[in-house]
């Protein structure tokens, strides 16, 4: 195997992941009302670059209840998603010499027992992006360690998991999702009995006292009357395996959406995987052969391709199997043609034809100076094309100038505005509002949302001039 080849498998190996390049639009932006303008209406590059903030989940509830088991298997199902836990019980408060000496009579299930200040800086940190030191506590000296620390770096999925979680309303107001196990008293002591007399070295006698004196009294009293302020109760703890596969499916809904997903639900960004990241991670360095940049692009552009299809109308078909059953399925759409802006759409034609056998491509060709994308120079388009679904083909969405004259030369000639799919690898914010403010009923399929523009209004962080690397113009 070629050094090349084994530097790329490595790459695709090691890209691991789900990409967020977009801003975040919580408190930094505000919009403004639609514009018939062919300009982008917001000028984001001067904005400074911000990651999606992690999605922060609490799970709370009784002592023993199952809340680690619960965490367990999310974080397990949730494999493709970078995940971390913080337990609450990582920011007790160190006991002093005189409360060591009776400790018996110390209440560990008290609000007061943490050091809740602390735990809301470090969760606030976290969703800022940054690292943290988390606490390591001692349950048998029931001090913090001085000379260690547990290091949490910034990740999509944020667990918090401890019995008092949901108390505090600072706490609670930093949780997208809050999750309540609850689990009958007896399972719950029975569990306590077994976790604290082998894992944390006490006898039987003094958990049972601690229970009877502390632990009971402060589950009444704290911990099940925030039960109110769950999203979602789990019966069974651990056991409930159709609960936590519901709660993992609606967190990767989540974690799957763009920011600019949620202000125009016309937009639809392919789910990410390692494969996508891989791909994009080698054709946007700028060091990779021209031989592999078409290559990988083929196959990213293959699959926006495939994407942009599935959102085309249906009717549904039965036929006869070879088995003499009836199976039920659907019909592809008739009417459909691809048009490519010339000429880096262009490399996306050959991806469309392996697709959609004998399908008609039109051309329409645009000059581009700078951020000013209206002259048109050529156009040539089915005569028939009023009638059909268009497919509208660009690798890249930068200001949209240019997108948004080729779509209005499509309505021009009578193309339905709804009928239009805008297939792009990947799309600058800039251009997503241009063309989505000003067509709110096309579609845009893209496989990343990148940062933002740059002076020169090109993409970052972006792949450079695309179509001059796939047709080797670039030197």
């Amino acid at each position: 195997m070629s050094e090349n080849a084994m530097a790329i498998d490595y790459v695709m190996e090691k890209a691991s992941g789900p990409h967020f390049s977009g801003l975040r639009f919580d408190g930094i932006l505000s919009f403004p009302p639609p514009s018939s303008s062919p300009g982008p209406s917001i000028n984001l590059a001067a904005v400074p670059h911000a990651a999606k903030q992690p999605f922060v989940i609490g799970v709370s509830g009784g002592t023993a209840s199952g809340k680690t088991t619960v965490c367990d298997m999310i974080i397990q199902q949730l494999h493709d998603h970078r995940v971390v836990l913080v337990n609450q019980d990582s920011f007790y408060r160190g006991l002093t010499p005189e409360e060591s000496e009776r400790v018996h009579e110390y209440n560990f299930d008290h609000p007061d027992a943490f050091d809740t200040e602390q735990l809301l800086d470090c969760i606030q940190k976290l969703k800022n992006g940054q690292s943290v030191q988390v606490p390591i506590y001692d349950f048998k000296t029931h001090r913090r360690k001085s000379d260690s620390f547990r290091q949490v770096n910034a990740s999509d999925v944020i667990i918090l998991e401890g019995i008092l979680v949901f108390h505090d309303q600072h706490v609670r107001n930093l949780m997208n999702i809050k999750i309540f196990v609850d689990t009958d008293a007896d399972v719950r002591l029975a569990r306590r009995i077994r976790r604290d007399t082998v894992e944390r070295g006490r006898d039987i006698n003094s958990v049972l006292e601690m229970y009877a004196k502390f632990v009971k009294p402060a589950f009444d009293d704290f911990v099940h009357p925030s039960k109110k302020y769950a999203d979602v109760i789990i019966p069974q703890g651990g056991e409930n395996h159709v609960a936590i596969d519901l709660i993992v499916q609606h967190i990767r809904t989540k974690l799957g959406q763009h920011d600019l997903c949620k202000i125009y639900p016309n937009v639809y960004i392919i789910q990410s995987t390692f494969q996508i990241r891989g791909m994009h991670t080698l054709i946007r360095d700028r060091e990779i052969s021209k031989h592999d940049f078409i290559f990988y692009s083929d196959r990213l552009i293959r699959l926006v391709v495939e994407h942009g299809l599935g959102h085309l109308p249906f009717t549904e078909k039965q036929i006869i199997t070879p088995t003499g059953s009836v199976y039920t399925g659907v019909d592809f759409c008739k009417k459909l043609c691809g048009v490519s802006i010339v000429r880096s759409g262009e490399s996306m034609e050959n991806a469309l034809r392996a697709c959609c056998k004998g399908i008609k491509i039109g051309k329409i060709l645009i000059h581009r100076v700078g951020d000013n994308g209206k002259q048109l120079i050529y156009e040539k388009l089915p005569k028939d094309i009023s009638e059909r679904h268009v497919l509208l083909l660009d690798p890249v969405l930068a200001t949209g100038n240019s997108a948004n004259q080729a779509i209005e030369l499509l309505i021009q000639k009578g193309v339905p505005e709804a009928h239009i799919i805008f297939l792009n690898l990947i799309s600058a914010p800039e251009g997503i509002h241009c063309v989505s403010q000003r067509f709110p009923s096309l579609k845009i399929v893209t496989s990343e949302i990148d940062v933002a523009l740059n002076e020169e209004f090109r993409v970052i962080p972006g792949m450079g001039e695309f179509g001059d690397r796939y047709f080797g113009t670039d030197d």
